[in-house]
Parts: structure tokens; C-alpha cells; sequence
């Protein structure tokens, strides 16, 4: 969490960051009320069928991601859940704390990001790399952060 902060305080980003209990899931978010704050998309980590190709899908909470089509419109090979060793690997996190701010871990700029529409011009809430914490940032603000850092973006309709 240390490094995220730094970079965002040395990128002179504006922030808000928010001090919580665990929250492992949705639904543990909507309970303590964090998604007053700004809206919470929902992480999912994938690989392909091969596993050489990752991707962070990032949407919103509500949305229903229909891997079978997701993998068809990325022009991917079978899609599935990455495992947590490939989390650790790729994004330096543990399940449960999945973050876009993870891109600051991932040194061979191997994970593409993937972001639903809906985000944009949104402030949103991410962990920054622990599920105690929320980040609240401008979506074009981070988005931003992961071009510089050379990662692909990719924007659907999720």
C-alpha cells in the first residue's frame, strides 16, 4: 500500500483514502455502506486458456460478466479465473483485495485492463492492494496512471 500511496502523492493525484473493516465481496461493501462514497466497481483477474495472456476486468458492481462472450469480444482463447499464485505474481495481492492499483506490481506491463464504459468520468473506490482500505480516485486519473506505465487498456460494454 506504501508504494501506492507514494506514487499517487508524488503524481500530486487527489485521493481520498478510507480506513475499513475486511471486505472480501459486493455485498460486504454495500453492508458498512462504503458504496456511498463513490461507486465500487467489481475486479476480476482472468487468464487465457494458454495462461501467457491477463487481463483485470474492472465494472460495475451490478454487472454480470459473461466469460464465454468476453473471451469471443477480446479475440482470447478460452477465459477462466486466474489463481492466486498468478494474483500474488502479476498484481503483488491476495484474493479479495484484486486492484487496478496493482499495475504499479506488474514490471513486465504483462496485464491488459479492461474497463467497462460505465466508468468513465466516474470517481471510483479501489483497494489499494489490501481489502481494509478504499482508495476514492477519478476514473480518467487512474486510467491515466496505466497508460504511463505502458499497460494495454481496452473499454467495452460489459
Amino acid at each position: 500500500m506504501k508504494d501506492i500511496l507514494e506514487l499517487l502523492d508524488n503524481e500530486n493525484i487527489d485521493y481520498r483514502i478510507i480506513k475499513h473493516k475486511r471486505v472480501y465481496t459486493i455485498e460486504e461493501i454495500k453492508d458498512i455502506n462504503l458504496d456511498k462514497e463513490g461507486l465500487i466497481p467489481k475486479n476480476i483477474f482472468l487468464r487465457n486458456a494458454n495462461g501467457k495472456v491477463h487481463y483485470l476486468v474492472t465494472c460495475s458492481p451490478d454487472k454480470k460478466v459473461d466469460i464465454k462472450s468476453l473471451a469471443s469480444t477480446l479475440n482470447s482463447t478460452r477465459l477462466s479465473f486466474a489463481s492466486p499464485e498468478r494474483l500474488k505474481k502479476y498484481l503483488n495481492v491476495e484474493k479479495g483485495s484484486v486492484s487496478p492499483l496493482g499495475f504499479i506490481y506488474d514490471e513486465n506491463i504483462a496485464v491488459i485492463f479492461v474497463f467497462d464504459n460505465e466508468l468513465i468520468n466516474k470517481t471510483i473506490g479501489v483497494h489499494p492492494n489490501r481489502n481494509d482500505y478504499t482508495i476514492f480516485i477519478r476514473f480518467n486519473v487512474l486510467v491515466k496512471l496505466i497508460e504511463e506505465h505502458g499497460n494495454e487498456i481496452v473499454y467495452l460494454d460489459i
